[in-house]
């Protein structure tokens, strides 16, 4: 069994912290609810989310008209309320995966590909589990962890309570939780035959990005697999994650990436983003289209929101 690192750092307190420690203290009682009784409450709550987010309706409606240019008006706007019915299941996979139990998932739950990940570890080397920004993703990386010692890296919250209940939530199914600030840790993790998990597709201002193709669209990326892979040794792997409609889940591990890193960063991460391409393809409802994934463009615009 993998051995999980206990973070001793105190809760932060204070009267500012009130607010979100209210709200983790309701999420926490939510993920003992039945799994039934959330995923009903789940497709309610998107509902929801989709008629009062108006902003974030807007950005999925967008970024689902420039990814499949081929669907019908209709098809798109199924397609939209779809994903936000699958982000609200997802908010109480998020509660679980932290404060609840995960047996109900465990049920009816597929892993394919151990063996892939297997022989990429072999030799002691360390391993970049890549996926994407799903609604299943804390869900899945939780129910790997049965099977795999995974470590995450992530961006931290700027809420401090948040920040210190996610953290600890995470820690414990993960081995270590990395923030993308600590990059030397993690290289160590890495060189020491350790498996470190994260989604690079998001446009984000830190770190070294570069436009690369995702659904056809120039999308600024991080090159962070690119780098870690280069400076580690470390082997990668995708790793793609399904909310089945019989209410099971599928977790795939591919095969490792062939001659990665390369010498062209640009090229080593037009590969990543296609291989997450591939997996929303599989399941387009379940990805995260809220985010302003083409929100920089080459041209420095941007305007593509508007």
């Amino acid at each position: 069994m993998a051995e999980h690192r206990i973070d001793n750092d105190p809760a932060p307190k204070g009267l500012r912290q009130w607010p979100a420690w209210l709200g983790i203290g309701l999420a926490a009682l939510l993920a003992r609810l039945p799994w039934r009784l959330q995923r009903v409450l789940g497709h309610w709550l998107g509902g929801l989310l989709h008629a009062v987010l108006r902003d974030r309706r807007h950005v999925a409606e967008r970024n689902i008209a420039l990814c499949f240019p081929e669907l019908e008006t209709t098809q798109r706007a199924a397609l939209v309320r779809k994903s936000f019915s699958e982000l609200g299941i997802g908010l109480f996979e998020f509660a679980r995966a932290w404060w609840g139990s995960v047996q109900p998932m465990r049920r009816g739950l597929r892993v394919e590909g151990l063996e892939h990940l297997a022989a990429a570890r072999e030799g002691g080397r360390g391993v970049i589990v890549i996926s994407g920004h799903f609604t299943t993703l804390e869900i899945a990386a939780r129910l790997m962890c049965d099977h795999a010692p995974l470590a995450g890296m992530y961006r931290p919250h700027d809420q401090g309570a948040m920040e210190w209940a996610v953290k600890h939530g995470r820690l414990r199914y993960a081995t270590h939780m990395f923030t993308r600030e600590e990059l030397r840790p993690a290289l160590k993790h890495l060189k020491q035959g350790g498996l470190l998990w994260f989604a690079p597709d998001q446009d984000t201002r830190r770190g070294e990005s570069v436009f690369v193709p995702f659904f056809g669209l120039p999308a600024y990326s991080l090159t962070s697999t690119h780098q870690l892979a280069r400076l580690s040794g470390a082997a990668v792997i995708a790793f793609a994650h399904e909310r089945r409609a019989d209410g099971g889940y599928t977790l795939r591990l591919s095969p490792a990436f062939a001659d990665f890193p390369g010498k062209d960063a640009t090229a080593d991460t037009a590969r990543v983003m296609a291989a997450i391409e591939a997996m929303v393809r599989k399941a387009p409802a379940q990805y995260l289209w809220i985010h302003r994934r083409f929100k920089r463009q080459p041209d420095g615009r941007g305007k593509l929101y508007e």
